[in-house]
């Protein structure tokens, strides 16, 4: 059984239900809904084409997936989140749009958005006490992406390479995409479909523990947390830096 901290929001919010919609798998529920129509691309096709973020439910990294470290317990891990949730306040985002993000189509920021970078960074930090060490096997698949030195060095540390300085946020919405017309099909469809919610700026008021019952089994949403703290997530980092005597990475 592996966790992971991932940015989501309520069953009902009309982010969640697009995204669930586009993948084709609700993570509250287990139900598949039917995917929108791609023009000119087989609907087999396009659920060949989003068969991975399907497996891991509509989400944004946070804490990438761990394992429970031997002495820690799902009870204590759901408790620390509820106590992470009433020390954040809810923040705002400009806006989120379609982008290719490498070979893969994902929605990402459309600027820099320096309280979700400091809240990726507190949920990193936070929540690393539950963690237990990569196998030899997670490290190694992990190190297979042309990792940097630095990157290679947040794996050792932190478990995941793209944290602080080299985390960007995205919500992933295809599997790597080798045809460029392929591409182009999905990113114009993507951007139909959740012009209702790109574009524009909205509120982050919650964060979601996800669930993989067993290796290769879908992730579940396990519970959504409600921010509802005194202090924005820059302020926060701040403090739990000063706390720690860490440097801002």
């Amino acid at each position: 059984m592996r966790y992971a901290i991932y940015f989501a929001a309520d069953a009902d919010a009309p982010l969640m239900q697009l995204g669930n919609t586009w993948l084709g798998r609700d993570p509250f529920t287990g139900s598949r809904p039917q995917q929108p129509s791609i023009p000119g691309l087989d609907a087999g096709r396009f659920e060949d084409l989003t068969t991975s973020p399907r497996r891991y439910g509509f989400h944004g990294t946070l804490k990438a997936p761990f394992s429970l470290a031997k002495d820690a317990t799902e009870e204590a891990l759901i408790a620390a989140c509820a106590r992470f949730a009433e020390t954040v306040a809810p923040f705002e985002l400009q806006e989120l749009s379609v982008n290719q993000l490498g070979k893969f189509l994902a929605l990402t920021p459309a600027q820099p958005e320096p309280d979700l970078e400091a809240f990726a960074s507190l949920c990193v930090r936070q929540f690393e006490p539950f963690r237990a060490p990569l196998s030899a096997e997670d490290l190694g698949r992990r190190r297979q992406a042309n990792l940097t030195p630095k990157q290679d060095g947040y794996v050792e540390t932190w478990g995941y390479p793209y944290v602080f300085d080299e985390f960007r946020f995205h919500m992933t919405l295809s599997n790597k995409l080798e045809s460029k017309e392929e591409a182009a099909l999905l990113a114009r469809s993507a951007e139909t479909h959740f012009e209702a919610v790109t574009n524009s700026a909205f509120t982050c008021r919650q964060f979601g523990l996800y669930v993989e019952p067993e290796r290769g089994a879908p992730f579940d949403v396990h519970r959504i947390f409600e921010l509802t703290g005194p202090q924005n997530p820059i302020t926060a980092l701040e403090n739990t830096l000063a706390n720690s005597n860490e440097e801002v990475s």
